[in-house]
C-alpha cells in the first residue's frame, strides 16, 4: 500500500498523483501542507525534514520526498516497459524530457505564473512581470509544440514519465487567466492528456482555495 502525504491542489502533489493513477496502485493521500497542515509537525518532519509535499512511504521502505525522486521510484519499480523503458538508451530519451519538462515547463509556470496570476491578490499583480514569464515560458512551450507537430507524446509515440512531468502543468495553463499564444499541437497534446481518466481525476481539480482575494 503507497502511503502519500499532500493536498490535492499542490500541483507536485498532482503529477505523483496522476502517475499512481496511470499504474493503477492502491493507495492512501492524507491532505497536507499550507491550510491542511500537518507537514510541521514533529511526525512529519522525521519523514521528511524539508516538511515539503509530497511525501510517500510505499510498504516498510523508508519514506521518499521530492516529486521527480518519487515519480522515478514509481517508475522503476511498477511501470510498463513503455512508460519506462528498460533499454538505458530509449529510458534516458524518456528521462531526458521529464528533467526538460521539470526545468523548463513547470518550475517557468508554477512561481512565474500561477503564483502571480493566482496566489497573488488582484491589486498586487505586475502584468509587466506576468507579461515577461509568459514570454519565457512561451520560448518552451514553442519547442514542445514543434515536437509534439510529428510526435504524439512529448518522448515519443507512447505515453511515458515525461508525459506526468509535462502534462501536469497544462490544466493550470490552460485554465487561467492570462494571454496564451496559439499552440495547435499543444492544445492537441493536451486535449489527449484531458481524455485520461488519472489525469482528469487528479490534476483537472480545483485550485480554488489558493486564490488570493484582495
Amino acid at each position: 500500500m503507497l502511503n502519500i502525504w499532500g493536498r490535492a491542489s499542490s500541483s507536485n502533489v498532482q503529477a505523483v498523483m496522476w502517475c499512481i493513477g496511470e499504474l493503477g496502485l492502491e493507495h492512501q493521500r492524507t491532505d497536507a501542507g499550507l491550510m491542511y497542515g500537518v507537514n510541521n509537525t514533529g511526525d512529519y518532519l522525521t519523514m521528511n525534514p524539508n516538511g515539503t509535499v509530497p511525501t510517500l512511504q510505499d510498504g516498510d521502505n523508508p519514506p521518499i520526498w521530492e516529486s521527480g525522486a518519487i515519480l522515478r521510484y514509481l517508475a522503476n519499480t511498477y511501470a510498463s516497459e513503455d512508460f519506462w523503458p528498460q533499454d538505458p538508451v530509449k529510458r534516458t530519451n524518456v528521462d531526458m524530457w521529464a528533467e526538460w519538462s521539470k526545468i523548463n515547463i513547470a518550475l517557468k509556470f508554477t512561481a512565474p505564473l500561477f503564483w502571480r496570476v493566482v496566489r497573488t491578490p488582484p491589486s498586487k499583480r505586475d502584468p509587466a512581470a506576468i507579461a515577461e514569464a509568459l514570454e519565457a515560458l512561451g520560448k518552451f512551450l514553442t519547442i514542445a509544440d514543434d515536437r509534439l507537430s510529428k510526435l504524439k507524446f512529448i518522448a515519443g509515440e507512447d505515453f511515458s514519465l515525461a508525459d506526468i512531468q509535462f502534462g501536469h502543468c497544462l490544466y493550470r495553463y490552460f485554465d487561467i487567466d492570462i494571454a496564451r499564444k496559439d499552440f495547435p499541437h499543444l492544445q492537441r497534446y493536451y486535449d489527449v492528456l484531458a481524455e485520461r481518466k488519472p489525469f482528469r481525476q487528479h490534476v483537472m481539480v480545483s485550485y480554488e482555495e489558493l486564490r488570493e482575494a484582495d
